[in-house]
């Protein structure tokens, strides 16, 4: 089977970069309202591919219902932040069926990674450090932050836009986290974090210390 084709019922596409094998990653803009808010998925690839599969689920349902968009919202989705983690486990561009997603162990975590094997997650400049740690086993943060053209490109598309927030969708924590850099996470941080769980009935964190 072939999955679902995104029928686009008014976003406007953007291409926000490219990866390091030239896979394009793409955001779907909604609304025209001032304040942007961002949600990205699949930043771990294809490790985290229901977050890339909760990304589409989302766009199918603003296709749907554009009306649900406030006029004072501009809602940005970039679906896949890693598609190279994402074609190692899945071998599809784009939108793909669970069907397509491999099932053995090892694939999956080689596609926590870009084609370079960086941990994009790590490749931001917060706290940066050239390796970090992952299963209790050594992984690459790149070379300097931003080392990787797909956080490159995401850094430089989110400063463009300026969202009041941004929310990146991973898996398995089971929970809503709170961002922070160098000191406890900002107020309206943790408002975001509390909404957020409550309507999605996760738990709050404010701390994520697991690695």
């Amino acid at each position: 089977p072939t999955p679902p084709v995104v029928v686009d019922r008014g976003p406007k596409q953007e291409k926000v970069g490219a990866s390091v094998e030239g896979r394009d990653i793409t955001a779907y803009i909604y609304g025209t309202g001032p304040k942007h808010v961002a949600f990205v998925g699949g930043i771990h690839g294809g490790y985290e591919w229901n977050s890339v599969a909760l990304a589409y689920t989302f766009i199918d349902y603003l296709n749907e219902h554009p009306e649900t968009i406030p006029r004072s919202l501009t809602v940005v989705v970039v679906p896949s932040a890693n598609p190279d983690g994402l074609y190692k486990v899945t071998k599809k561009e784009g939108r793909f069926l669970e069907a397509n997603v491999a099932t053995d162990e090892l694939v999956l975590a080689s596609g926590r990674f870009n084609a370079r094997d960086v941990d994009l997650n790590r490749n931001f400049d917060c706290d940066w450090q050239p390796k970090s740690v992952w299963r209790n086993k050594t992984v690459s943060a790149g070379s300097a932050p931003f080392s990787e053209p797909e956080t490159l490109a995401l850094k430089n598309f989110l400063l463009s836009i300026k969202p009041v927030a941004a929310v990146f969708w991973h898996s398995q924590a089971g929970g809503v986290y709170a961002s922070r850099c160098g000191s406890d996470p900002l107020p309206e941080t943790l408002k975001i974090m509390d909404l957020y769980a409550l309507t999605a009935k996760y738990k709050a964190v404010k701390t994520f210390d697991a690695y």
